[in-house]
């Protein structure tokens, strides 16, 4: 039975970039610290958007153009790449919030090796970790799905407050 860990969009544009805060700056050297040591596989996901962002239905409710595939703000944080290479763990780039794709391989590990657990951190806490999460809970519901609310960050501190409440709420343990 698999431990997965799954880090959320731990890109240069929603740490120090276009939509940084100072709560992202602070969990990205502690979460690349947890992942090399995690012991199981580790999953990264990457927001991906292409040059018509603001022409998108995300780009006219959030028109703060970010995460533009191939840019410096696309990449993760360098020190999460080096985990990523050094552990060789897969990454899905999504264009919406919630990866399908992610929930599909999940699926596929939990039929061919069981999943036990699935952890997730990252940003932000209240968009994209709250998405992947709750699909977590959809493709492999018997699986233990948690949270590490001190390696996620939110837009806001209330809001990731809010959003780890709501997951809470879904069953979904809050470490």
């Amino acid at each position: 039975m698999a431990r997965i860990l799954v880090v959320v969009d731990m890109q240069n544009d929603f740490i120090d970039g276009s939509l940084g805060t100072a709560e992202a700056e602070a969990i990205a050297a502690p979460l690349a610290s947890f992942a090399q040591s995690w012991e199981g596989p580790v999953i990264f996901t990457r927001d991906t958007h292409g040059e018509d962002y603001l022409n998108t239905q995300e780009g006219q409710n959030l028109p703060v153009p970010h995460c533009l595939k191939g840019s410096p703000g696309w990449q993760l944080a360098e020190a999460l790449e080096r985990v990523r290479l050094e552990r060789n763990c897969p990454v899905f780039d999504k264009e919406t919030f919630g990866s399908p794709a992610l929930g599909a391989y999940l699926a596929l590990q939990d039929r061919l090796w069981g999943v036990e657990e699935v952890v997730f951190a990252g940003v932000c806490t209240d968009i994209c970790v709250i998405s992947n999460a709750l699909l977590a809970k959809a493709f492999v519901p018997e699986a233990k799905v948690a949270v590490l609310s001190s390696l996620c960050a939110g837009v806001t501190p209330q809001s990731h407050a809010q959003a780890l409440e709501a997951m809470k709420a879904c069953q979904i343990e809050i470490r």
